[in-house]
């Protein structure tokens, strides 16, 4: 008798784990609800898990581009507003044939010359017929598609596009360094 009443009570206890994690599915931001493979690895993020209910600066990212050297400024962004709810994202793409067809390669230029904590996740396409539903989302939501490398989305925590900037414009731009802290104060 006593072990029906423990399993009854571990049944009842997955049901109620199984409701709250459906319920905070639906209260998802449509941007977080996809899983990505992280770079160089099988393991994969549930990104709404991850991420839900934080800033995000969404970046398309390569090894071999003039713009390259701004994985330090958004190491730094990182590092500034982490703790504060602020996440960068990379998403390296071949789209403009300057990253390494290597994962292992770009996870090592990443890491080891730009000294890379964020997450970085697998290569993807960030615009044509190919383009990841992703990005097809984020340029939907912005108006915007990425012209080039380092192309930057920035989310508010309610998962509303704040806005979009150009390669060109550095982390340490002051317009998306506002922008950012206005929205980690939503």
């Amino acid at each position: 008798m006593k072990f029906l009443t423990k399993a009854k009570i571990l049944v009842t206890v997955a049901l109620l784990s199984v409701t709250s994690i459906s319920a905070n599915a639906s209260d998802c931001p449509d941007l977080l609800k996809f899983v990505k493979r992280k770079l160089n690895s099988q393991d994969t993020v549930n990104m709404c898990e991850a991420y839900h209910g934080k800033t995000i600066l969404f970046v398309n990212t390569a090894s071999y581009c003039g713009f390259t050297p701004q994985f330090e400024g958004l190491e730094a962004l990182y590092s500034q507003y982490n703790d504060k709810g602020f996440v960068v994202l990379g998403f390296p793409s071949h789209d403009f044939n300057q990253e390494d067809k290597s994962e292992v390669k770009t996870g090592q230029i990443c890491r080891l010359t730009y000294g890379v904590k964020f997450p970085m996740f697998e290569a993807m396409s960030v615009k044509g017929e190919d383009v990841d539903p992703l990005y097809r989302m984020l340029a939907n939501k912005s108006g915007q598609a990425p012209k080039w490398n380092f192309f930057k989305y920035l989310m508010d925590k309610n998962g509303n596009i704040v806005n979009a900037y150009a390669s060109a414009v550095k982390p340490t731009d002051e317009a998306l360094m506002n922008d950012i802290e206005k929205a980690l104060q939503l």
